[in-house]
């Protein structure tokens, strides 16, 4: 597996070592050891969770307050999605600032998010099937968000006003500055 370090803290992308052949292929789509020990990630998953979305969709921006945060390891497993997260631990260098990935099936990138960052994705592909697993589970009474069209953040969804797919919630979500969290760097 290759580890990219990104200029955030904490997130990491993770790109699998292929074996393919006239076949297919195969690759370790999770390894807890060998996260352990090339990232020193010891974050242990709780629950898987899959979403089915087609083009279009943005889905977020979402997370739980402590103490039922979630630390995120996304991928698609079907199509292709632009990934975000947003910085939400008070005291970081990348406070209130977010970082947007490609995920595909064709590039099995994994995105590695921390506790602490809002999460979010739009789906570039016709459809879409996003795995994500989660150090904890949900907890309802804990969700918060951030307003996924939030002008101060200026995150490009890579899709059109015109063909963006948003939940009423999600259209209902606070402002960064309006959000308060207990997230600490």
């Amino acid at each position: 597996m290759n580890l990219v370090r990104t200029d955030f803290p904490g997130l990491l992308l993770i790109e699998p070592t292929v074996f393919g052949d006239a076949r297919g292929y195969f690759f370790e789509s999770y390894n807890q050891d060998a996260l352990a020990a090339e990232a020193g990630i010891a974050t242990v998953f709780r629950q898987d969770n899959q979403s089915f979305s087609r083009r279009g969709v943005i889905r977020g921006l979402h997370f739980q307050h402590p103490p039922h945060a979630q630390t995120k390891l996304i991928r698609a497993v079907v199509g292709c999605i632009y990934d975000v997260a947003v910085d939400l631990r008070r005291g970081s260098p990348t406070f209130g600032k977010w970082m947007g990935v490609e995920l595909s099936a064709d590039n099995r990138r994994q995105f590695y998010i921390p506790q602490g960052f809002a999460h979010g994705f739009s789906v570039l592909s016709e459809q879409a099937v996003i795995l994500y697993k989660c150090d904890n589970l949900y907890h309802p009474p804990s969700e918060g968000g951030v307003l996924y069209s939030d002008p101060t953040l200026g995150i490009n969804w890579q899709i059109g006003d015109d063909e963006a797919l948003v939940s009423g919630k999600d259209k209902l979500l606070p402002v960064l500055e309006d959000v308060k969290t207990r997230f600490v760097f």
